[in-house]
């Protein structure tokens, strides 16, 4: 199961479907240059995750601390 708290990005903690990066590293271009942003391929993939994992009302909110998991996060809006 992946860990959304651990990386600098949530979605870092999924490889990405289109460039083959593994978890942690940040999405490459064709040419093997770091991208200016993630895939969206792999941010829709570690949303996937992330709802089959904390449920559809949960939300990451970023702390002070890092990234944190707030389990009713989108039920309060």
């Amino acid at each position: 199961m992946p860990d959304f708290t651990a990386h600098r990005h949530p979605a870092l903690a999924v490889s990405c479907p289109i460039c083959g990066e593994d978890c942690g590293h940040w999405c490459r271009t064709r040419n093997g240059r770091t991208a200016g942003d993630l895939h969206d391929a792999r941010q829709a993939e570690a949303d996937r995750q992330f709802i089959e994992q904390h449920g559809y009302g949960a939300a990451m909110v970023h702390a002070a601390s890092g990234w944190l998991v707030d389990p009713r996060g989108c039920a309060r809006d």
